[in-house]
């Protein structure tokens, strides 16, 4: 069973528990500052557990984060304790993609019910994480706190898009087929242990940070502020990496040598 006393601590939240919109809105904005987008341990190639037990320790009790399938599913059992009718949705994957075919399905978000209307949550989608939820409703531009989002109808599916600089760069496309948990462990397994995820090959760490976004690829650092300005800074070794997971990200990265190999293989 979740321990909400303890998630409200994580994330700092003191407020409403009744299964509004308001209170949907105000854990969907803390949940991506306080509890980062990282892939330590696929990178390390340690198991990926979605079982509630491990989702606590790992991102509750720990100072960790983890990717989208751990983000959302404790997301989910953090609603559904407050009231809400919250289902998995699996989505593949647009973003930075320049292949036209369609890719795997690699990533969760969820479909909320908020009384008669239906949102769409996702708290794990690295950089460009939503900090609101979006109505389902095609077509209508939606403002969160940070980027601006949309969705739009593309045959019998729907695609997120957020706008960059201007521009509306989609995310991802999904359909409203909710996902079980098996359906989301098998998803999860593809994505942490298939020698052509990136999730094994990359490091990728995001948080969302007040007016400022960070995101680590890497061994490369960009902090994007809501002005539209980026910082970017290279990190040169293994202890420059480890120091900005902690600094930057509040991440106690794992004391494992696998990791540390992983991590000089960034650098090196």
């Amino acid at each position: 069973m979740i321990d909400l006393e303890a998630y409200f601590r994580r994330i700092g939240y003191s407020g409403s528990r009744a299964p509004t919109l308001e209170t949907l809105a105000a854990l969907h904005v803390l949940h991506p500052t306080a509890i980062p987008f990282e892939n330590l341990d696929t990178l390390r190639g340690a198991p990926i557990r979605l079982d509630i037990d491990s989702l606590q320790h790992k991102l509750v009790m720990q100072r960790r984060g983890g990717y989208c399938f751990e983000q959302n599913l404790l997301f989910t059992h953090v609603l559904t304790a407050l009231g809400f009718r919250a289902v998995g949705l699996s989505a593949r994957v647009l973003w930075g993609r320049t292949d036209p075919a369609l890719g795997p399905r690699t990533h969760m978000a969820l479909l909320v019910h908020v009384g008669a209307d239906e949102y769409i949550s996702d708290v794990g989608f690295g950089g460009l994480t939503m900090t609101g939820p979006l109505r389902l409703a095609a077509g209508v531009e939606q403002r969160t706190p940070h980027e601006r989002f949309r969705l739009v109808r593309d045959g019998g599916d729907y695609v997120s898009q957020a706008n960059v600089r201007g521009e509306w760069r989609p995310l991802y496309r999904f359909d409203l087929q909710q996902q079980l948990q098996p359906d989301i462990e098998v998803l999860n397994f593809f994505v942490a242990r298939h020698p052509d995820s990136p999730f094994v090959s990359r490091l990728m760490v995001a948080r969302r940070d007040g007016d400022r976004t960070l995101a680590l690829g890497d061994a490369e650092l960009t902090i994007h502020h809501r002005d539209g300005r980026s910082e970017q800074r290279h990190l040169h070794s293994v202890a420059e990496l480890r120091a900005v997971l902690a600094d930057q990200f509040g991440i106690d990265a794992p004391a494992d040598r696998a990791l540390d190999a992983a991590l000089f293989r960034l650098v090196g």
